[in-house]
């Protein structure tokens, strides 16, 4: 539907995707030295103002927050897309020829420098795609958010501060059907989840606000501690819409009473650890061995006592609509087969239910990621753009 407008509309705008990488790249923004407003030095700090500014010159709506990170926004409405992004670097290192590695340099249809393709090249695609939009003028629903972050490459606290002064309670929102609030009280923040009440008898008949809010809290990033190990147990044992106890393994059936049905309904978190009570119906089946011991088993399996730190697997699936609509505009874009990949390393959406890890760099291409001579092709950033930009379009369009 907009792919004419895009392409008439990307036909010269390819200096001015160069120009604005170059303004990134010229920056050293290794992490430094916290110092007020800027948590991870002054390097990462100058390369947000400047990332910033940019947004601003491109006409979207823009915020500094507390240095951790930028936004850059398309409109007032409701988020529909977050884009994350990040404009720290790693140190340059040793090796370079071509240029060095804070003087961005064009040689044949590639620019060379730290940060090119990780992540400051990616950034201005993002950028310029949601100048495009805003631009073409077309009527928006909701609005697209650029995250701009400023310490992926040594630990990623820019993200974890950012969300825990903004949960994305959306992504939650829309696999739960729970709705939440998030209001600040004496420096603190406080979440309301308002679900739907059913009888315990047939709790599938309504919508468990508790479970709802648990599932919320394990997505953001807490700190570390007893407290949140105990929700994520909770969380496997209790999850959100299992209503027949599956995960506890107690889950049966028959003719008469039908299904076991299980319901969270109590749950009391304090500063030295919580207490929950679940209402559970059984079916005439079950019995002591089958049921109560299996289930007092399984709690007993996920106590409050930890050692050892294992990472939870991060996964979306790949028939989410979500999903198949980056794969569908992948292949409409660049005329190669979409599909979905799997990485043993720790992507920046890991922690972000629904986020997935898509472009900028097209397959058989090698970036020197993270090494000297770091480049990234020019075509390769005008066509993510173009990608961007139908994405957010398809996603946030009336």
């Amino acid at each position: 539907m907009y792919r004419e407008q895009l392409e008439a509309y990307f036909q010269d705008k390819q200096d001015m995707l160069v120009d604005a990488v170059c303004r990134l790249v010229s920056i050293d923004s290794v992490e430094g030295e916290p110092a007020p407003g800027a948590p991870f030095g002054p390097g990462p700090a100058a390369a947000l103002e400047e990332g910033l500014k940019l947004a601003q010159e491109w006409g979207l709506i823009t915020q500094n927050h507390e240095g951790y990170v930028g936004t850059a926004d398309l409109c007032d409405k409701e988020d529909a897309l977050h884009i994350l992004g990040h404009l720290d670097v790693v140190a340059p290192g040793e090796g370079w020829t071509v240029t060095q590695p804070y003087q961005p340099k064009v040689v044949d249809g590639l620019i060379y420098g730290r940060g090119t393709d990780d992540d400051k090249g990616p950034v201005v695609a993002s950028l310029l795609a949601m100048k495009a939009v805003k631009d073409l003028g077309v009527p928006l629903k909701s609005n697209c958010r650029l995250i701009m972050g400023t310490n992926e490459e040594s630990g990623s606290g820019d993200i974890a501060w950012y969300f825990a002064r903004h949960p994305f309670a959306r992504d939650i929102t829309a696999r739960t059907g729970i709705t939440f609030t998030c209001t600040s009280q004496d420096g603190c923040t406080v979440i309301h989840a308002k679900g739907e009440g059913s009888h315990a008898a047939w709790p599938e008949g309504g919508n468990n606000a508790v479970t709802g809010l648990i599932a919320l809290l394990c997505a953001l990033p807490l700190a570390e501690g007893p407290c949140k190990e105990a929700l994520n147990q909770l969380n496997t044992l209790l999850p959100h819409g299992d209503y027949h106890g599956r995960a506890l393994g107690i889950a049966q059936s028959e003719p008469i009473a039908g299904d076991l049905t299980v319901a969270f309904t109590l749950l009391e978190v304090t500063e030295t650890g919580l207490t929950g009570r679940f209402d559970s119906r059984v079916p005439l089946c079950a019995t002591k061995e089958n049921c109560e011991n299996v289930a007092r088993a399984a709690f007993e399996a996920h106590g409050f006592t930890f050692e050892g730190e294992q990472e939870e697997a991060h996964h979306t699936p790949a028939d989410s609509p979500f999903v198949q609509t980056l794969l569908k505009r992948y292949e409409e874009y660049t005329g190669q087969k979409g599909e979905c990949l799997s990485t043993g390393g720790g992507t920046y959406v890991h922690e972000i239910p629904g986020g997935v890890a898509f472009g900028c760099t097209m397959p058989g291409f090698d970036t020197h990621l993270h090494g000297a001579d770091e480049r990234v092709k020019i075509a390769d950033l005008m066509l993510s753009a173009k990608l961007f930009a139908h994405i957010i379009l398809d996603m946030c369009a009336e």
